[in-house]
């Protein structure tokens, strides 16, 4: 039996990334990643170890740690993407015209 998909989540993520990105907080996680003096590379650093730890899940056939990992990864690529001034709709945009 196929699950429904409601993509909604991510929709309200970006929404607070991109509200963390124009206003930002000390208090915030995803602040924090957007404004770390490393710049980009901080959020980047990210990307690359919740990739190596969605990959190992994968590898080591660990179901509920591979579901975990890769909510990390498409989290920190959210606010990659956010730190590169590149919009979500564009990237599903991307998507959708590659899938014609």
């Amino acid at each position: 039996m196929r699950k429904t998909i409601d993509l909604s989540v991510v929709a309200e993520i970006w929404d607070v990334i991109t509200e963390r990105a124009k206003n930002p907080s000390g208090h915030s996680y995803t602040s924090r990643l957007l404004t770390d003096e490393k710049g980009i590379d901080r959020v980047l650093e990210k990307v690359s170890e919740e990739s190596t730890e969605f990959i190992l899940a994968v590898k080591n056939g660990r179901p509920e740690r591979t579901t975990q990992e890769a909510a990390d990864l498409l989290f920190h690529l959210l606010v990659a993407l956010r730190a590169a001034d590149v919009d979500l709709p564009d990237v599903l945009e991307e998507l959708r015209r590659r899938r014609k």
